[in-house]
């Protein structure tokens, strides 16, 4: 099976190209991505620890899902494929941000990603992916922020990134609906 390409971008977010996904990481070249994030009406986080088995951050904690979006799809096609292949379900995702962030990894691979974000509300229990998820749990986002401070070692390193950046979007989010 061909690897999978990624869309190469521009800070546009424009496409122009695209490339193997390993040799993306590999050369650290701007490419588009996703992170979707699932909430229950408790308003928790549904976090996923990624399978022991990963090439790269292997039995760490990050958000629902996230992927790279494929050659033609939207983002909202793309969020809702990998939610499906993840974690085992479908819910209505609204993209709500996107932004660029670099971060590199112990193995010599990095991230470059301008990364969609993209949110969503389920109540049940995923049926998830043993070759991608390793566990799941919903946490509320306040014990999720104060999680990544005592025990940032245990989440991956863009969702480090994106929770702080998410996190603000919401406050902001929240009070200008106040």
């Amino acid at each position: 099976m061909a690897e999978e390409k990624v869309i190469l971008v521009n800070e546009k977010d424009e496409q122009i190209g695209l490339m193997p996904k390993m040799e993306a990481h590999e050369k650290a070249i701007l490419h588009r991505a996703f992170s979707v994030f699932i909430f229950n009406d408790k308003n928790e986080l549904m976090l996923q620890q990624r399978a022991l088995s990963k090439y790269h951050s292997p039995g760490l904690w990050t958000n629902t899902c996230c992927s790279h979006q494929r050659d033609g799809e939207s983002n909202l096609e793309a969020g809702t494929r990998r939610l499906q292949e993840e974690m085992g379900f479908v819910a209505p995702l609204e993209e709500k941000m996107s932004f660029i962030y670099k971060a590199p990894f112990d193995n010599g691979l990095t991230e470059h990603e301008l990364d969609h974000i993209m949110v969503g509300n389920y109540n049940e229990i995923p049926n998830i992916n043993k070759e991608e998820v390793e566990a799941w749990k919903w946490m509320p986002l306040e014990m999720v922020k104060k999680d990544i401070k005592q025990q940032p070692e245990i989440y991956t390193a863009w969702f480090k990134i994106i929770f702080d950046k998410f996190y603000n979007f919401i406050n902001i989010t929240d009070e200008s609906n106040s």
